[in-house]
């Protein structure tokens, strides 16, 4: 059937109203229509008004009829052709890349085609002139030049896919790149010598490694080599052309060591000692394998612009640095780039099978456009072995591609042959290009190949014998390319080889002077950062008390500015009674509650010029409507933040935002702020604490031991809801006990506060002492109404953190029983003992748990001198919350356990069941 034949049959008042839909908004109309529309007024602008002869399509109304009238509105056939070589065009666009030359070591199978009778074109219209050419930024046309034209453009060794980007400017765009010649890879012969030696000392540093350190573990880059000249003219590019002062960088393991060296310009000899396995000068510091490490250097282009490279350090768990560098980069942007943050430039480069298979890259990219998260853009570098460990592509995703996940994120994306490293360099600026046009993420596949196994002991034959026939005759891109200049004259066989002989004796000399070092040196990345903050490694250190006070005058003027809400604009009863209730409590009785202690923990902290950064799910409100941080105006939902009046008045910033649903990537982003903003207070607060475990990579592989194997110091701030309330066993708790058994060599704080004054003292401290260090911070849920949890507003001018609140209304010398418990469990007690008036039993919080006040603990039991009967009381099933870490900690007393029998989960579902087990824990405290 005709394709155009609904033309010949067309009710004309149907046709010309859906044509003023179109031109009103092109997106509204069936994707067929648009087409056609699209076609008729290219074809309008080409040919003028006169070539359509009757063909009409007016936007004025037409006359009312009784009858709809159908009329035929006959179609020029040079009109229909031209819409035709559209539609072959627009079918390039958007599968052409279906035909690129992507592999290096295959011919790709075809999986699309496009005959020329499949467009109702035939061999006879190839000398037949189309302006439809001009698609194509070409004159009018053969159709065999248009045919050469987009042969050229999407079959060769690049393949780009943009079509599915609604930003019709941004279409556009690489329309523009890809048809006028800036798609084609041209370079001065300067620049071809210059990629040539980039890429020659990569595989030169390879087979150096290989050769030295036969069989150990290195991950090599081999068969994906461009990807170093493709950074090195990255970096330069961006900072001589496009003003980029930083670049933060974040990969796995796969050609870590080449970049470290040959782009970050990390000193050999250190790598060498890394590989010898030679030991840390400090004891107290763990390190980790050499192709984990980071680095900051400020590198001089070659026309002697600076830029500073960091690279982030990274477990083995792919993708986690993703988040990491995300947050890393906000916060240089917040902090010293507010102004153009395009300036700090983020560079991820991910594997083939971890990018299509790990669940956080889609966290991470759902961010790209969120006002909390956003980057101004992020470069993603593929590097494509086309395979993952022993696994193929068909075993380890359903799409085409392995970076089909940016298409629904709005990401264009160009695939790029490994061996054609000129088309892998153009690839790669034409990637920046978009980045800093448009600001948002472009992917990079560079398909290649992994030369040997997974690892360099590995046997890749065992799985893929077929492949590694192939990798084993085929020729490294650094001969291919050689080869390439050779023959073009750029350079001779002679001086290639030279260039690479005197990169080898570079290599053994500083080999040979790596000999004498008898240690390893560790640098952290971005020490600029962190100039003036301490690594401490002593439990006394941590211990020692912060001054956090406050003046009273300056605290009530605070008080006063976030107790007021702007009188022009209207708010709901509640909101406003919640905010007033807050000014009354301050100025009339003297006293805070947990929210108001909070609010002013943040607003000393603005004052006095730190800044103050709050995320996480539903963070503004607050999941139990405690904070108001951010209030809403009723009629308009204008966001208002008093604190944001101190800021104003010369204070730190504040940002305050509601995070997407996500734990893993959102607490790898605040992470990886924390590590280069030690003068914020970087909070991220789970929505229930249990919630936390779905970002438990986070804190096993980085939060709880990146200072012991990074040096990299962290401030932040967890805070996680935690109680046993009868709402079953998903919210009741934050897993305590997990965060107990990470916590050894200082590495952070554990705490589980039970008063408003204790918290405000405790955020306080996090910024107030002379180190960083994380803080797991269990909160309250019904304690933030608890009529007993009230503080006095003395407590909080003169007061500072406690970690040990002991009993002040028993008479210690009457005391035969001294519990010990922490967290709300405390007013539970407390409210049995008033109940059975127990004048005998004494109720001692530990606020915190890690590091453990051992000598405090010690003072406490000493003022009891008629005990007999000490106790670990527990909310927490036996099996769970503190008592196992009592136990190993503190084992100068007999403890007894009062707490709920080990089960496997929290709590029941039953809040009848709950009541009673809870019962149970507090009657065996007091020995009922």
């Amino acid at each position: 059937m005709d394709k155009y034949s609904f033309l010949n049959a067309a009710n004309t008042q149907f046709f010309a109203d859906l044509y003023d839909q179109y031109l009103e908004n092109p997106d509204s109309v069936e994707a067929s229509w648009r087409a056609f529309f699209q076609g008729f007024d290219f074809a309008r602008e080409s040919y003028g008004e006169d070539f359509f002869e009757e063909v009409t399509l007016s936007s004025e109304p037409a006359p009312q009829v009784a009858t709809p009238q159908v009329v035929s509105v006959p179609v020029s056939d040079k009109v229909e052709k031209e819409l035709r070589v559209l539609n072959l065009i627009k079918a390039y666009q958007q599968q052409g890349h279906l035909l690129a030359q992507i592999d290096p070591l295959r011919v790709r199978n075809a999986q699309v085609a496009f005959p020329l009778e499949k467009f109702g074109l035939s061999q006879s219209d190839l000398s037949t002139v189309f302006e439809a050419a001009k698609e194509l930024y070409l004159p009018a046309s053969p159709l065999s030049v248009i045919l050469k034209k987009l042969e050229d453009t999407f079959t060769k060794n690049v393949g780009i896919e943009f079509e599915h980007l609604d930003n019709a400017e941004a279409k556009k765009w690489f329309q523009e790149k890809i048809y006028t010649g800036d798609y084609t890879a041209t370079f001065s012969k300067e620049e071809k010598v210059r990629i040539l030696q980039k890429l020659a000392e990569s595989t030169a540093l390879e087979n150096f490694f290989h050769n030295k350190y036969v069989g150990q573990k290195r991950f090599s880059l081999e068969g994906n080599e461009a990807l170093i000249p493709a950074l090195d003219a990255l970096i330069e590019t961006a900072a001589d052309r496009k003003g980029v002062k930083e670049v933060v960088i974040g990969m796995a393991h796969r050609g870590r060591l080449n970049v470290l060296v040959n782009i970050l310009g990390k000193n050999l000899q250190d790598v060498f000692s890394e590989f010898d396995g030679k030991d840390y000068p400090n004891p107290e510091f763990d390190g980790d394998v050499k192709y984990h490490l980071g680095l900051t250097t400020l590198r001089k282009t070659a026309k002697g612009q600076e830029v500073l490279l960091n690279l982030a350090p990274n477990p083995s768990h792919l993708e986690t640095v993703s988040a990491v560098l995300q947050g890393i980069t906000r916060a240089k942007q917040d902090n010293h780039y507010a102004q153009n943050p395009s300036q700090v430039l983020p560079i991820v480069m991910h594997g083939d099978a971890a990018v299509a298979g790990q669940g956080i890259v889609y966290e991470v990219m759902q961010m790209e456009r969120l006002r909390g998260y956003r980057t101004a853009g992020t470069i993603h570098i593929v590097i494509n072995n086309q395979i993952g460990f022993t696994t193929n592509p068909f075993d380890s995703r359903s799409t085409t591609y392995c970076t089909d996940i940016a298409k629904g994120f709005q990401a264009p994306i160009i695939h790029v042959n490994s061996d054609d490293t000129e088309a892998v360099v153009h690839a790669v600026l034409l990637a920046l290009e978009y980045r800093m046009a448009f600001g948002h993420d472009v992917f990079l596949d560079l398909v290649g190949y992994r030369k040997y196994g997974h690892n360099e002991g590995d046997e890749p034959r065992f799985t893929q014998p077929v492949l590694y026939k192939l990798i084993g005759s085929h020729h490294n891109p650094t001969v291919i390319y050689t080869e390439k200049l050779v023959q073009e004259g750029v350079v001779t066989a002679k001086e290639i080889e030279a260039y690479e002989e005197q990169y080898r004796n570079y290599l053994d000399g500083e080999l040979e002077a790596s000999r004498k070092k008898e240690l390893t040196i560790i640098q952290p990345i971005m020490q600029n950062e962190w100039q003036g903050f301490d690594h401490i490694a002593s439990a006394q250190e941590m211990l020692q008390r912060v001054d956090t006070s406050f003046d009273k005058n300056k605290l009530d003027e605070l008080a006063a500015l976030i107790t007021a809400l702007p009188e022009d604009k209207k708010f709901i009863n509640k909101i406003s009674k919640i905010i007033k209730d807050r000014q009354s409590i301050y100025f009339e009785q003297q006293k805070v509650d947990w929210g108001l202690a909070e609010h002013l923990a943040f607003a000393t902290l603005l004052s006095e010029g730190y800044n103050v950064r709050l995320s996480g799910e539903d963070v503004g409100r607050g999941t139990f409507s405690h904070r108001h941080a951010v209030v809403k105006a009723e009629e308009t939902e204008e966001e208002i933040l008093p604190l944001t009046y101190i800021t104003a008045q010369g204070g730190g910033k504040l940002h305050v935002y509601n995070s997407l649903l996500s734990e893993y990537g959102v607490l790898g982003f605040e992470y990886g702020y924390s590590l280069t903003a030690p003068n914020t207070l970087t909070i991220w607060e789970a929505q229930f604490g249990d919630f936390a475990n779905g970002g438990q990579i986070m804190m096993d592989q980085y939060i709880c031991c990146g200072e012991d194997k990074w040096k990299n110091q962290s401030g932040l701030v967890m805070l996680l809801p935690h109680g046993y309330e009868g709402q079953g066993a998903e919210h009741s708790s934050a897993r305590l006990e997990r965060y107990l058994q990470l916590c050894a060599t200082q590495n952070m704080y554990v705490t589980n506060c039970t008063t408003p004054a204790n918290i405000y003292h405790l955020l306080r401290r996090q910024l107030k002492a002379p180190f960083r260090k994380p803080l797991i911070a269990l909160s309250p849920k019904s304690l933030l109404r608890h009529p007993l949890v009230i503080s006095s507003v003395d407590e909080l001018v003169s007061g500072h953190f406690q970690e040990v609140l002991d009993d002040t209304h028993v008479n210690p010398e009457e005391v035969t029983t001294l519990v010990f418990c922490s967290g709300r469990f405390y007013y539970d007690l407390l409210a049995e003992r008033e109940k059975l008036d127990r004048k005998d039993v004494a109720l001692v919080r530990i606020e915190q748990l890690f590091p453990l006040p051992v000598e405090q603990l010690k003072e406490v039991i000493a003022r009891y001198p008629k005990v007999t009967d000490y106790v670990w009381a527990q909310e927490d099933p036996k099996n769970m919350g503190a008592y196992g870490y009592m136990l190993m900690n503190f084992d100068l007393v007999p403890w007894r356990l009062a707490a709920m029998n080990a089960y496997s989960a929290p709590a029941p579902g039953s809040p009848k069941r709950h009541k009673a087990r809870h019962q149970e824990a507090i009657d065996k405290v007091f020995n009922k």
